[in-house]
């Protein structure tokens, strides 16, 4: 259920619709909101923890929250290293691109081969064509990543 909340929040997540597939979720009964945020706070704690830089927090409560940097301004302690955009599970884009016609993928559940997630989770969708990213493995597509990778 927690995954068909978060797939509902950001359908557009490869790294959502990779653990659908590899879970065999076939519907998501919520209604999608389509945002870009699912607010699970790793560019946070990346940015705090790893980079010590804290230039990016969460603010507000409820269904108010959101991450920013301080005071919605550009944060003078921000070092440009993109960690959190390297984390986000959200950044990664499904095949479709930003706009897909359906909620769940549903390529990836008939598949012999298990999803790109243990494998292949440095290649994204957007650097290889339709049907060919890591969670779409066909025969042919699959012995174009082994070169890749």
């Amino acid at each position: 259920m927690i995954l068909e909340l978060l797939i509902a929040q950001c359908p557009t997540s490869k790294v959502l619709q990779d653990l659908a597939a590899k879970i065999g979720l076939n519907q998501v009964r919520f209604t999608p909101k389509w945002e870009d945020c699912i607010n699970c706070g790793l560019c946070v704690r990346i940015c705090e923890e790893q980079m010590i830089a804290s230039a990016i927090g969460f603010v507000n409560r409820g269904n108010k929250l959101e991450i920013t940097t301080p005071f919605d301004k550009t944060s003078e302690v921000c070092r440009r290293c993109g960690g959190c955009i390297y984390i986000c599970p959200v950044c990664t884009i499904r095949c479709e691109g930003p706009i897909p016609v359906n909620v769940l993928c549903g390529r990836c559940q008939n598949t012999l081969q298990p999803t790109c997630i243990d494998v292949y989770d440095d290649y994204n969708c957007w650097m290889g064509l339709k049907s060919e990213c890591g969670t779409c493995v066909t025969e042919k597509s699959s012995n174009k990543k082994e070169e890749i990778k």
